[in-house]
């Protein structure tokens, strides 16, 4: 008789990754944080930017890839970060989120304007779906950004410099989740074969 009950091993080889990748994407916004609580939004941003380039070398070497969205943010952070230093207004660095955000999402839902759904290149080896499946969670994504680009230029226009600093280091990474959480029956429903188990899809917000 075997025991059904035993619980299933952690298959660390495929954990691994995922677990290095959002150590990656955290670690920038959690240096930024604390060095804006302890400094000023100056100090914290050039801090904020040797953390994303660091971030980068380490996904290259530890991952041997650099994923397409944090290498746009990436270079976003450096040219947004060097004005905010260099005019020392920090303005720019709080746009930063809006511009990245509404890049995205403007490309992924101009994407279907021309019949492409953008999102299946970077998720078609995961993910296997129906081409309306693809575009429902295209255009679902695109909306998204653009939700929070509006929610960023919401947060830093009508509130102080640490409140958006804690949004944007507490409060994006939730939303993103449940949201990303919220399109597991989308992806379960347009799969070829929706009885077998599917796992949600992962955060595509480029959170630095």
């Amino acid at each position: 008789m075997t025991d059904d009950s035993k619980p299933a091993e952690v298959n660390w080889s495929e954990l691994r990754p995922q677990l290095i990748k959002i150590a990656l994407e955290l670690g920038p916004l959690l240096i930024f944080f604390f060095v804006n609580g302890t400094s000023d939004i100056f100090t914290a941003t050039a801090w904020f930017m040797g953390a994303m380039v660091v971030s980068l070398a380490l996904s290259w070497l530890l991952l041997k890839k650099i994923a397409i969205m944090p290498l746009v943010t990436g270079i976003v952070v450096l040219v947004f970060g060097t004005l905010t230093l260099l005019l020392k207004d920090d303005m720019f660095i709080k746009m930063k989120p809006t511009i990245v955000n509404t890049l995205f999402g403007v490309t992924l839902l101009g994407g279907l304007a021309f019949g492409q759904s953008l999102l299946k290149y970077v998720f078609g080896d995961v993910y296997k779906l129906k081409p309306e499946g693809w575009r429902k969670l295209t255009v679902n994504w695109g909306l998204f950004f653009l939700f929070l680009a509006i929610a960023n230029e919401v947060v830093w226009r009508l509130f102080d410099t640490d409140t958006w600093v804690a949004f944007k280091v507490w409060g994006i990474m939730p939303i993103t989740i449940v949201f990303s959480m919220l399109q597991l029956p989308l992806l379960t429903r347009y799969a070829p074969d929706p009885k077998q188990p599917i796992d949600p899809i992962p955060p595509l917000d480029p959170l630095p």
